[in-house]
């Protein structure tokens, strides 16, 4: 079984991964899917501070790996890409139940990611960019950074569309072949 794991702040590019994933036959999981259902299960607007919230009561409640412990019995899939991990506890139960597993570090300057959400047209993704500092802030407390050096692979997305797509074929090809 191979697992693949992206790890990378808001509008770093995880969802180009994603698309490029989808392209070559890769069943794809997103944890923040995740946080979005459960938001609005408790009949909540999607929006930033909701889905932050409720990201973050789940992980007090139930420990920083919940949403990776929730991601777990999904992966049923023989090639996988789960997207969105946000702490060193999850990349560390992903390794622990998946054992040989790839974790994809996604790079952008805050600059380029808080452009990409402006445009994105997610409704948790209009926000100013003190809101987006904020955003940033609150992705750092779960252990984003920690999780970001645990990174086997780092793929920098500062240049065209076209250049970075083909960065993450290339890298997610390779992980593929080992």
């Amino acid at each position: 079984m191979k697992v693949i794991v992206t790890v990378g702040m808001p509008g770093s590019g995880k969802d180009e991964i994603v698309n490029v994933a989808k392209k070559l036959g890769l069943h794809v999981i997103k944890m923040g899917d995740m946080v979005r259902d459960e938001t609005r299960r408790r009949g909540l607007q999607l929006n930033d501070q909701n889905i932050g919230r409720i990201a973050n009561e789940e992980r007090e409640k139930q420990g920083a790996a919940i949403w990776a412990k929730k991601t777990i019995p999904r992966v049923t899939e023989t090639e996988t890409l789960i997207d969105g991990a946000r702490s060193e506890a999850e990349i560390a139960l992903f390794r622990h139940n998946f054992g040989d597993m790839s974790v994809i570090g996604v790079f952008s300057s805050p600059e380029s990611r808080f452009e990409r959400l402006s445009h994105r047209g997610r409704g948790d993704d209009s926000m100013s960019m003190e809101a987006f500092y904020e955003r940033d802030r609150r992705e750092l407390k779960f252990g984003i950074g920690n999780a970001f050096a645990l990174a086997d692979h780092m793929l920098v997305n500062d240049s065209t569309l076209e250049s970075f797509r083909a960065q993450a074929e290339k890298v997610l090809t390779e992980i593929l072949e080992e």
